[in-house]
């Protein structure tokens, strides 16, 4: 009986995405699609030269092999979906197949909560409102709903599985959450953004033991060569798995280049709400006001065009892809150094949540869709430290409204808000009660000025999905709603950022769980 809550609230949310079928699906449907073909229907030398479409393979190994899997059952089930020149098919069989794919694979995520929840138990006396309140957050989440069982995605399964090599790290179970989390690198290689804090915390934890009398202490004596080469074979292995045969067959650049494409530019089409929207609002506003007084040449493509590739700011130094990672890199530093001399499982994943934040704040070319790699991650910390409640909020407020954009068809409308206003309904009550319980309501209510901005940025949504186009702007100011999105979630994601950051860097240790 202790996983029936878990499983009943999977099943609501299976029931939900059955009802989402019909919905919008992205050009992402069809990259999956075609990715199946290709893993089925072209030799295994020619998986990254392949460009029949333009929806070229640019995911690791694994993950073409888990497609490759997936096309050995869409081959029975349609043999019409893993044909490579049959670009654009969507017929009934296509789209229920890939739909329920997704379903099927996010029984990953079920078993990484339920082993979460296991983990609550034994260290949390409210491990039942804990064990509802994760399942909540992590298996209704918006961000899923909207990116993977409407737009189109299988975030839901590899997210299982950095949840589930958390959930192993935070149990002392090092080898395992090495081994989950090398393999996860290889399904998509996004997951880098929170590699640092691996690697601090297994190196400080699993090879090296502390000194005497001091849970800072630590010296080369005592550094451990055993546990250290181990996990350096397991990853290797793992790795020479993944790009072996590609080695093997000199196609180690050709890989890299379709997984690592710096030439796309700094942004994405659609501005991910991150501190360069904010760097490039500056620009084009200086821009604009060098321009009339003559300061300022205004030439190449804008920033606001909506053009995928190199574009330069204008009136601010332009951002190259090695100051985009030395600032997110900068950003890291002191989280990991407060990590290495603090290991304790719970700030592993404060320290997690951070280097998430760096990179998807700092980034090169950060899509919108990876704000989930800080809101999900966040979901298992929130039902564990009440401090982090507003934070919570604030971020996945700002960060789910960021995903708005992605269905931006008239009919989706109803249903992006519909899932957005229950999952922070859901979200407030959940956090609400657990408040009155503990007879505190310090770090649930929202400060005046957090909760101005969210009506601003709520006001924001309301004039970008019912009033532009009826205003007549579309036209003139087609790119303005994304702008004024983008913006406006970043100014709350910097902003909870920021109060994390302090939160953790400032934080000696006490306790701090929900009693």
């Amino acid at each position: 009986m202790k996983n029936t809550s878990i499983i009943l609230v999977f099943v609501v949310a299976t029931v939900v995405k059955v009802l989402l079928i019909p919905a919008y699906k992205s050009t992402d449907f069809e990259v999956h699609r075609n990715w199946l073909a290709i893993t089925h229907s072209v030799p295994l030398s020619r998986w990254y030269y392949e460009d029949t479409s333009q929806w070229t393979l640019d995911y690791p190994p694994f993950f073409a092999w888990f497609e490759w899997g997936l096309s050995q059952v869409a081959a029975i089930v349609d043999p019409e979906i893993v044909r490579v020149d049959n670009l654009n098919y969507d017929l009934a069989t296509c789209l229920l197949f890939q739909r329920f794919s997704v379903m099927v694979a996010d029984l990953i995520l079920l078993y990484a909560v339920i082993e979460y929840c296991k983990y609550l138990r034994g260290i949390d006396k409210e491990h039942e409102w804990c064990s509802l309140s994760v399942s909540i957050l992590v298996l209704m989440n918006c961000g899923l709903f909207i990116v993977d069982h409407i737009h189109f995605q299988y975030n839901g399964f590899l997210f299982g599985f950095l949840l589930l090599s958390v959930t192993r790290m935070l149990q002392d179970r090092y080898m395992e959450a090495a081994f989950i989390f090398a393999a996860l690198l290889n399904f998509k290689h996004i997951f880098v953004y929170v590699a640092p804090a691996y690697f601090l915390y297994l190196l400080r934890k699993h090879c090296f033991t502390a000194s005497s009398g001091s849970v800072h202490g630590v010296h080369i004596s005592r550094f451990l060569p055993v546990p250290f080469i181990q996990l350096g074979i397991l990853v290797a292995a793992i790795f020479a798995a993944s790009l072996g045969p590609f080695i093997y067959q000199g196609q180690l650049r050709q890989v890299l280049s379709r997984l690592f494409p710096f030439k796309r530019g700094l942004c994405h089409t659609y501005w991910a709400p991150n501190f360069w929207a904010l760097y490039n609002l500056l620009d084009k506003l200086l821009t604009s006001l060098g321009t009339r007084f003559g300061l300022v040449s205004s030439s190449g493509p804008g920033l606001t065009s909506g053009l995928i590739g190199e574009q330069y700011h204008q009136a601010l130094p332009s951002i190259s892809p090695l100051a985009a990672m030395a600032i997110t890199a900068l950003t890291m530093m002191p989280c990991l150094v407060k990590l290495w001399l603090r290991p304790t499982p719970r700030d592993f994943l404060k320290a997690l949540i951070l280097c998430a934040y760096s990179s998807f704040l700092f980034g090169w070319h950060v899509h919108e869709k990876a704000i989930m790699m800080v809101t999900l991650p966040m979901c298992f910390l929130v039902v564990q430290d009440h401090r982090y409640f507003n934070t919570f909020l604030l971020i996945s407020t700002s960060g789910h409204i960021s995903l708005f954009p992605l269905l931006f068809q008239p009919a989706e409308t109803p249903i992006k808000v519909c899932l957005f206003s229950a999952y922070s309904m859901m979200t407030f009550v959940l956090f609400k009660n657990r408040s009155q319980k503990s007879g505190s309501t310090h770090g649930f209510i929202l400060s005046p000025f957090q909760s101005l901005y969210v009506v601003v940025l709520l006001l924001v949504q309301v004039y970008c999905i019912f009033l532009h186009g009826v205003q007549g702007f579309l036209k003139h100011y087609e790119f303005l709603p994304l702008l004024m999105t983008s913006v406006s979630c970043a100014v709350g994601v910097v902003w909870s950022w920021l109060i994390c950051y302090h939160d953790f860097l400032t934080d000696e240790g006490a306790k701090q769980r929900i009693e």
